[in-house]
C-alpha cells in the first residue's frame, strides 16, 4: 500500500479526508452513549446513578485500551513515514498481544475490586447489587475491547479511516438496536434491565472486532514479528502510558468530583454523571478531528515535513473551537431540555441546567489543550502531553474545586471546571511549541 499520500496531498482536504470518517464515528459513538443512558435513565434514576459510580472504572479501562492504542498508532505512523515499513509491522503485532494480556488483566483486576470501590460511594445496597451486574457483564468483554480498539489504531495510523468509521457505526448500531431488547425484552428475550445494557455494550464491542477481522491491515501481524524487542516495546509503553493517564485522569476527577459532591446530594452525582454523556457528544466531534490529525501529524513529523506539522496543528485546532463554540451555544440555549433527557426530576433538571451553563464557558479555550495533547502524542512526545492532562484533570481543578465547593456549595465544582480550562489553556500552547520546536 502507498501511503506516502500523507507527506504530498495539500493539507486541508488531506486533514478533511482522514478527520470526516472520525468525526462521523464520534457522533454515532455519542449518539451510542446518549441512546444508551436514555434506556438505562427509563430503568430508574437508581440505575443512572449505578452507571455513574461504575464510569471511573469503565473508563479507565477503556483508558488503558485506547492509550496503548495512541502508542500503536503512532509507532507504526513514525516508522512508515522513515520508511520502515517492516519495524511498523513488528510494532503492530507487539502492540496487539500486548493489548490482548492487557484485557485479561483488566477483567480479573476489575471485577475483584468493583464492589469495594462502589461502596466507598454508597451505603444502598441495592445500587451497589446494580453496580456489580452491569460492571461484571462489561468487564467480561475487555479483552475483545482491547483487541478491537488496537485494530482501530493501527488502521488509523495508514489512513484507513473509513474502516474504523463503519467498525465504530456497525457496533454502535447493533448496540442501540439490542438495548431496548435486552433491557426491557421482546417476544421470547426476557427483560434483563441494568444487565441487559452491559450485554448490549459487550455485543456491540464484539461486532465491531468482526469488522476487523473481516479487513485487511495493511500491516501484517506476524508471528515472525513476535521475537523479543525490549526497545520497541519500551517506545510503545513511552508513549501508550502518557496517553493511558492522559485517559484515566478523568476517572481519577470523577472519582474526586463523586466524593464531593456526594456530601451534598446523590443528585449532584447523577449530574456530574449526565454531564459527562453530554460531553461526550460535545466532544468526540472534536477528538474525531484530533484522531484523523495524528496520523498524520506523526507521519510527517517522521518525514521531517516540518512545516506541514505546524499546518496541521493550526488547522485541528481552527476546527477544534468552532466545533465548541457550538457546543457551547448549543448549552446556553438548551440546558434545560438536554439535562431532561436523563431525568424527570424537576429539582435535578434545574440543578443539572444551572451546571451546564457554568461548565460550558469553559468549551471554546478546552480546544487548545485538547489539540496540543493530541499532536503531541502524535510526535511521539507522551510526556509533554502527560503534564498537559495533569494540569487539566489534577493540579487546577482538584484543588479549585475543593476550595470552591466549600465557599460556594455544588456550583464550585461547576465553576472549577471553566477556570481549569483557562489555566490548562496557557500551558499547553507553549509546552506543545516548545516540544515540536525540538527536531
Amino acid at each position: 500500500m502507498n501511503d506516502t499520500f500523507m507527506k504530498e496531498r495539500p493539507v486541508l482536504p488531506l486533514l478533511l479526508s482522514m478527520a470526516l470518517p472520525n468525526v462521523i464515528s464520534m457522533l454515532v459513538n455519542s449518539l451510542y452513549n446518549i441512546v444508551d443512558s436514555l434506556f438505562v435513565a427509563q430503568i430508574s434514576e437508581d440505575a443512572m446513578t449505578a452507571l455513574s459510580l461504575v464510569y471511573p472504572i469503565q473508563n479507565f479501562a477503556n483508558a488503558i485500551a485506547i492509550g496503548f492504542g495512541i502508542g500503536i498508532n503512532a509507532m507504526i505512523a513514525l516508522y512508515l513515514g522513515a520508511g520502515d515499513r517492516k519495524k511498523a509491522e513488528i510494532a503492530a503485532t507487539h502492540g496487539m498481544v500486548l493489548s490482548l494480556l492487557h484485557g485479561v488483566v483488566i477483567t480479573v483486576v476489575s471485577i475483584a475490586v468493583m464492589p469495594g470501590f462502589l461502596r466507598r460511594f454508597t451505603t444502598d445496597e441495592s445500587l451497589v447489587a446494580s453496580g456489580i451486574t452491569y460492571s461484571t457483564i462489561v468487564f467480561l468483554f475487555a479483552t475483545i475491547n482491547m483487541a478491537a480498539l488496537a485494530f482501530e489504531k493501527m488502521f488509523q495510523a495508514v489512513g484507513r479511516m473509513k474502516v474504523t468509521m463503519v467498525a465504530l457505526v456497525f457496533g454502535c448500531v447493533c448496540n442501540i438496536l439490542l438495548d431496548p431488547v435486552l433491557i426491557f425484552g421482546l417476544g421470547p428475550v426476557p427483560a434483563m434491565g441494568i444487565a441487559g445494557a452491559a450485554l448490549a455494550t459487550g455485543i456491540g464491542q464484539l461486532l465491531s472486532l468482526f469488522v476487523y477481522l473481516r479487513t485487511e491491515l495493511p500491516v501484517r501481524l506476524s508471528r515472525s514479528g513476535l521475537h523479543p524487542d525490549v526497545a520497541l516495546d519500551g517506545k510503545l509503553y513511552a508513549i501508550g502510558v502518557p496517553a493511558i493517564l492522559n485517559l484515566a485522569l478523568p476517572s481519577l476527577l470523577v472519582t474526586f468530583l463523586n466524593s464531593l459532591l456526594a456530601g451534598f446530594s446523590q443528585s449532584y452525582v447523577v449530574i456530574l454523571g449526565i454531564y459527562y454523556k453530554l460531553q461526550t457528544f460535545l466532544y468526540l466531534p472534536a477528538n474525531g478531528i484530533v484522531q484523523g490529525m495524528r496520523p498524520l501529524i506523526g507521519y510527517n513529523y517522521g518525514a521531517r515535513e516540518h512545516a506541514r506539522v505546524k499546518k496541521l496543528y493550526e488547522l485541528t485546532l481552527f476546527m477544534s473551537i468552532a466545533i465548541m463554540a457550538l457546543g457551547t451555544v448549543i448549552c446556553l440555549l438548551a440546558s434545560g431540555q438536554l439535562i431532561g433527557l436523563f431525568t424527570s426530576n424537576p429539582d435535578t433538571i434545574a440543578a443539572g441546567a444551572k451546571a451546564l451553563r457554568i461548565i460550558c464557558i469553559g468549551f471554546v479555550v478546552s480546544a487548545v489543550s485538547t489539540t496540543s495533547s493530541g499532536a503531541l502524542e502524535g510526535l511521539g512526545k507522551g510526556v509533554p502531553s502527560l503534564v498537559i492532562s495533569l494540569c487539566r484533570y489534577v493540579v487546577f481543578i482538584m484543588p479549585l474545586a475543593a476550595v470552591l465547593c466549600g465557599r460556594l456549595g455544588p456550583d464550585g465544582v461547576w465553576h472549577a471546571f471553566w477556570i481549569t480550562e483557562v489555566l490548562t489553556a496557557l500551558v499547553a500552547y507553549p509546552v506543545y511549541h516548545r516540544a515540536a520546536a525540538r527536531h
